[in-house]
Parts: C-alpha cells; structure tokens; sequence
C-alpha cells in the first residue's frame, strides 16, 4: 500500500492556508475542554470518595446557578471566535477563482478519478486517471462531476471537501505553492471500496507542467518487439471492451484510459505502486486486490500476462 496519510493539519496553497489556522485553534480548543473537563471529574470523584457522608449536614441552597452561568460566558466566547473565524474563512475559498489559470473536469467513479483537460480543439484534448497534475502558483478551477453515485472530493493541503453529484457539476479549486504530491481522497461513503478511492496532484513547475502537457497529447507509440505486438492485439479485442489507448482500436471509456499509463506513480486508484508485479497481481485478480471494484477477475495465462505487460510498458 502506498497511500500515505492524509496531512490536514499543514497547507500547501492558499486555500488550505486559510482553513489549517481555524483547524488547529478548533483542535487545541477541544483539547482543553476535554482536559477542564476531565480535570472536575476528577476532581469530583476525589471529594466524593473521601467525605463522610455522616458529617454533611442537609442544607438548603447551593443549586449550582453560578457554575452554570460562568461555564456558558466562558464558553461563548470561543464559539464566538469560532463562529466569526469560519465564516470568514468560508468567505474567502468558498468561491470559485474569478480567474482560473487552469479548469479542468474531474468525475468520480465507483471506484477511480476520470481527468480530462481540455483544449482549444479536440486534438488538445485528453483524458487521464487518478493523477491530476497541476501547474504551482496557479488558481486551477475543478469542475466536478458524479458518474455514478455521490463522491467527495478532497486534497486537505490544498482544498476542502466538495461533493460530486451525478446530474450537476459542482466548482472547486485548487492551488498549490510548491512542487510536490498531495494526497487526494473520496470523503463521501460510495460504496464497497470507498475507503481505496484515493489519487494523488502532482504540482509542477509550470515550464515541467507544459511538458507533461504535450507528452499526454502524444498517442501510444507502436509495439517494437513481438512480445509487445501480442500485448497490444490483446488490449485491443479484450481491454477495449473498458479502455482507451489513443492510437489503437482500443477507445472505450467505460474505464481509466491507459493511454500514457506508465507516466503514473499509482494504479487502482492510488492503491498500488506502478511496477511490474502489482500491475500483474491487479490485472490477473482485481477482486483479490480491491474486492468490489467494477474490473473483474481475467484468468489470463502466463503467456497472455508477460505480452500484455510488455505492451503496457511501451505506454509511457
């Protein structure tokens, strides 16, 4: 496994850079609630145990009143301070960026990310999967799509939460002031393997950015080697029935397109790292791997298997 945890307690681009303060002031406001708390019961057991019931005298008074009316000044003013802080934080990210240097659409699946970046025509155009790269320093505008049932959409260094409904296209953005992978996460329960929807943004320097840019618009190179040619015959009447490799026959999108699979870190969704004995184990038994996942079981032969993987990694 290679999902790492998610860090919300640090920001990395100026929306999250807004919500972490109000997070760690919430945090360490409940803390000392539960220590003042923690602290009288204790302190009430203590006296309880050792006082002599035979020696109190019953008296009347001493209802409590002033407790009650300290304890609730005390504590509106936090939740005041609370309460003004996250409306003004809501204020400030909420929105979408009046402009984007980037937008781009990305609908969830059970249980995967679909990418797509558009271009000033279809030929600029291209689809990716559970890696979304973005440029640094630059507002990305999300245009969110549901494909399927209610997901969230969640990069804590970067953004908040925002769901993804089938039949309306919810905003988000992002923006990240540094180079590096953000973890991203399905937040919405939407289904068996909810907890293995996972993906990763990649910041780029802008200049590394529009090269990864241009070498997604390339299409698969041709198979050079025998083995490789059987590879892309099978991916062609078998995987196609799924997926997309632009430049082949292969161009269903009913899965992630592999177009360019070999330039991602993760597969299955950010479950596994991307190297030959993982993708072997989730190709042959998915179910194994991620049971539940919408891609069943194929009971290839070694042969099929060894082809099908040279051809794989001709896709870079």
């Amino acid at each position: 496994m290679s999902a790492a945890p998610l860090a919300y307690l640090s920001g990395s681009g100026e929306r999250a850079n807004t919500i972490v303060p109000l997070t760690w002031y919430v945090l360490v406001v409940s803390i000392v609630v539960c220590i003042v708390i923690a602290a009288l019961l204790w302190g009430g057991v203590r006296r309880a145990r050792f006082a002599d019931s035979a020696d109190v005298a019953v008296e009347r008074g001493g209802n409590g009143l002033g407790w009650i009316k300290w304890g609730v000044i005390i504590s509106a003013v936090p939740l005041a301070i609370s309460l003004i802080w996250t409306m003004a934080a809501l204020g400030s990210v909420v929105g979408p960026p009046r402009r984007a240097g980037l937008t781009i659409d990305v609908t969830a699946h059970q249980y995967w990310w679909e990418v797509r970046y558009d271009g000033a025509s279809p030929s600029e155009t291209f689809l990716t999967a559970n890696e979304i790269h973005i440029p640094t320093g630059v507002k990305v505008l999300v245009r969110l799509h549901g494909g399927d049932v209610i997901h969230s959409f969640w990069v804590p260094q970067l953004s908040g939460k925002t769901d993804a409904i089938p039949g309306q296209i919810n905003l988000t953005w992002l923006q990240a002031d540094s180079p590096g992978r953000y973890r991203g996460q399905c937040s919405e329960y939407c289904g068996l393997e909810h907890a293995e929807m996972g993906f990763e943004v990649v910041a780029d320097p802008p200049a590394d950015f529009a090269r990864w840019r241009m070498a997604q618009l390339q299409t698969a190179p041709p198979p050079a080697t025998d083995a490789a040619r059987r590879g892309q015959a099978f991916v062609q009447y078998r995987c196609a029935m799924c997926h997309a490799v632009r430049g082949t026959l292969a161009a269903s999108h009913y899965g992630p397109d592999l177009t360019h699979l070999m330039s991602r870190r993760l597969i299955a969704a950010g479950m596994l790292l991307n190297n030959r004995g993982n993708r072997a184990g989730w190709i042959e038994a998915p179910q194994t791997v991620k049971p539940g996942a919408l891609m069943p079981n194929q009971k290839l032969t070694g042969q099929q298997l060894n082809d099908l993987d040279a051809y794989l990694e001709t896709l870079k």
